[in-house]
Formats: structure tokens, sequence, C-alpha cells
């Protein structure tokens, strides 16, 4: 009786471990908005270890040479974390700024010559005077 209850358990507990593999379940591979990227884990975890040291500090767990030798280490992995992190918006900030120029030179709505934007339906650039419809070379190229 006893071995029918294991064998019983043992299955549930087979089945419910191989349950998304039976239902064909997969994982994204994209990173949704709420996820944390690296960097941004990389920041958590360093102000929060330079919290508690602060913390295990005034609570009398850390001598002041421990202390600023942590704190010293963990403020520079924050600062690094920080950085890395500006790093990244930045350049997803320059990609956005290239996709859009990209699609409005489609769309017709960057000048070829001069680069300005214009309002859709423009027919001549608002900086340079030039016909939009016309695919002129930028100014400088060859």
């Amino acid at each position: 009786m006893t071995l029918l209850g294991a064998l019983i358990l043992v299955g549930v507990v087979v089945a419910f471990i191989l349950q998304p593999i039976i239902q064909g379940a997969r994982a994204s591979l994209q990173r949704e908005d709420d996820e944390l990227t690296e960097a941004e884990a990389a920041r958590r975890v360093a102000l929060l270890a330079l919290r508690d040291v602060e913390y295990d500090y005034h609570t009398g767990k850390l001598d002041q040479d421990d202390y600023r030798a942590m704190k010293r280490q963990l403020s520079a992995e924050a600062l690094a974390a920080m950085k890395a992190l500006e790093e990244d918006g930045a350049r997803a900030s320059i990609e956005a700024e290239i996709a859009a120029v990209r699609q409005g030179l489609r769309a017709g709505l960057v000048c070829g010559s001069c680069g300005q934007w214009n309002p859709r339906g423009s027919r001549f650039c608002g900086g340079c005077g030039s016909a939009m419809g016309e695919r002129q070379e930028p100014a400088g190229s060859v």
C-alpha cells in the first residue's frame, strides 16, 4: 500500500516536471519590458550591497577598516554598472534615431540634400528648398 502511494506520488511529480515539455511550452528569447538587463541587475545588486554594508557598519557588525574597504569596492562596482547602463541607453537612443531617419528617408520625410525633417506631404524641403520627390546625393558626398 505504501509502495503504491509512493509510486503515485513519483508519477505526479514527474508529470508536473515534464508538463512544459509535453505541452510544447517554450521560453521567449526576447527581452520583456519588465525584465532587467544585465547592467540594470548589476546596478541593483551593487546598490543593495552598499545599503547592507552601511547597515552592518551602523549596527556594529563591521569595523571601520572593513567598512571602508567594502564601501570602496561596492561603490566602484555600482559606478561601473551605472556607466554601462548609461552607455546601453545612449546606444539604444542612437539606434532608434538611425532607424527613424532611415524610415523617414524611405517615406520621403527627410530631405536627401540637407537632412532636414519635413512634414508628410511636403513638396519642397523647408531647409534648402529642394524638391522632396527627387533623390539627391547628400551634400559633401561623391
